[in-house]
């Protein structure tokens, strides 16, 4: 009986060290911030875009920028990957300005500005946050299209399933964090134990918006059988386009943006009506 007691005993001392162990860990993997603060118009975005200020219940201050749509077109609500900030996404939030699309980018706590610590908790109770800042500047759900890149992929659908657009866009979409945990940290024990979970399987099964998944076939971070998944978890209108050549991040380079914008077009002329969260 002793020697089960001792076994029992270091189990479960094991169990404990890993539950504290392995949300610390999966954070530093997970989330790589430049914390470089920028305003736009150190950016380079001189015209146009003015920086927001989205403070939380708990006392942090998120930072987010927004361009304005010209009339009747939509306005992108980014969230973007685990790396970087606001300054290395100019391009983007140029391409969409010069389409006429408006863009509210925010970033995550302890990104470029941004007080506190990133999480799955903050960062997607705060987009939903930026979400309602951006219904309150007048923009209507029906000009509302919620954008997922990578990281956000999984922040963006909890916003879908949660608040009415008039579409999602997933940029190379996961099936959960524990899903990419078990294929790129392989020896790392106890993910039942990871906190920051971004459960994508389960949640875009509430999203009543039309989709778009955008991937790259040969995307060696978050492999397109993923994309693949949710895309056939999704409810109907939705629509998948993968390129052939492309990785994880440089799709652009095969008519992303033109998917995008076709698909907008779409949208615009009526062929996926707004179905509002109840």
């Amino acid at each position: 009986m002793g020697t089960i007691f001792k076994i029992a005993a270091g189990v479960l001392l094991a169990m404990g060290l890993l539950a504290t162990i392995v949300p610390i860990i999966q954070r530093k993997l997970m989330y790589h911030p430049d914390t470089t603060y920028f305003t736009p118009q150190r950016a380079g975005l001189s015209v146009g875009v003015e920086e927001r200020v989205i403070q939380t219940p708990d006392g942090e201050r998120v930072l987010a920028w927004y361009a304005r749509a010209k009339p009747g077109l939509p306005t992108i609500l980014y969230f973007h990957g685990n790396a970087g900030s606001l300054e290395t996404r100019i391009e983007r939030i140029r391409k969409y300005m010069a389409r006429g699309l408006g863009v509210f980018m925010m970033t995550y706590r302890g990104f470029g500005g941004s007080t506190g610590q990133p999480s799955e908790v903050a960062n997607v109770a705060d987009a939903k946050l930026a979400y309602d800042q951006l219904a309150a500047l007048g923009v209507d759900p029906v000009d509302i299209i919620i954008y997922g890149e990578s990281l956000g992929t999984g922040v963006a659908v909890q916003v879908a399933a949660a608040r009415s657009a008039a579409g999602l866009v997933l940029d190379a979409p996961y099936t959960s964090m524990v899903d990419l945990a078990a294929l790129h940290y392989p020896y790392i024990p106890g993910r039942w134990f990871m906190t920051d979970r971004y459960d994508t399987r389960t949640h875009i099964k509430d999203v009543k918006a039309p989709l778009l998944i955008l991937h790259g076939e040969l995307d060696d971070i978050v492999p397109v059988t993923m994309g693949r998944e949710i895309f056939n978890l999704a409810q109907p209108p939705k629509v998948i386009r993968t390129f052939q050549g492309a990785g994880h991040a440089d799709h652009y380079l095969f008519g992303s943006y033109d998917a995008l914008y076709g698909w907008i077009d779409d949208l615009r002329r009526g062929r996926y009506p707004l179905q509002r969260q109840g």
